[in-house]
């Protein structure tokens, strides 16, 4: 679980998004970060258990998103993220993997996995495995312990189907979506009970079957 002073402190960056005020108060953000890094190292063993391509010795500090945002190409330049990102990706297989990635941010919190943008090639092969195997793919989403935690992103959704596919494709909704994420709000309270956890471990494990579908579509 997260302590509540550690939310306070990204609500206060959000306030206060500014280089003197993160210097007088860089012994929070250290205190906030060892909380969150420790909050990790709880997650990856039950992660690791359920998804056998993610390492149980993956460090957490690979894990946590640095806070510091790059500003160079950006019109907002606060210099801070106003969240906690961490990224439970497999690494070094040097294939696309899909990934799972925890948010945590005061009022906007969420779990997501999958593909965010993946290059085209990568969105060909999953059009096409959810094509080839329709029946599959629709058991999986409509699973209870999927459609009871995870909502499909529908972010920057084509408006046409893509190439390749005719408007009376039976799933042309799906075959639409630029982005194969299954997303699972969360509440700030979620995050201060001591079975957030648990509750991690089960999203988890109705998000794998999804991971698994994606992961095939692209290594074959």
């Amino acid at each position: 679980m997260i302590k509540p002073e550690t939310l306070q402190f990204i609500k206060d960056v959000a306030k206060h998004n500014n280089r003197d005020w993160f210097a007088e108060n860089k012994e929070r953000y250290e205190i906030a970060r060892e909380d969150v890094l420790s909050f990790i190292d709880l997650l990856i063993p039950e992660l690791a258990a359920i998804d056998h391509h993610f390492p149980a010795d993956m460090p957490a500090k690979k894990c946590l998103m640095r806070i510091y945002r790059d500003v160079r190409f950006s019109k907002n330049k606060d210099p801070y993220k106003n969240n906690y990102g961490t990224s439970f990706r497999v690494k070094g297989t040097g294939l696309p993997e899909p990934e799972y990635y925890l948010h945590i941010q005061p009022g906007d919190s969420f779990l997501a996995a999958g593909f965010w943008m993946p290059e085209a090639e990568v969105l060909k092969k999953i059009r096409e495995e959810i094509d080839y195997n329709t029946s599959e793919f629709l058991d999986i989403i409509d699973a209870k312990s999927f459609n009871n935690t995870f909502r499909l992103s529908e972010e920057d959704k084509l408006k046409k189907a893509p190439k390749g596919y005719e408007n009376d494709h039976p799933v042309i909704e799906l075959l639409k979506l630029k982005s194969y994420i299954a997303i699972y709000p969360l509440k700030d309270e979620e995050f201060l009970k001591p079975g957030i956890v648990d509750k991690l471990k089960t999203a988890f494990e109705a998000v794998y079957p999804f991971v698994l579908f994606l992961r095939n579509a692209v290594v074959q």
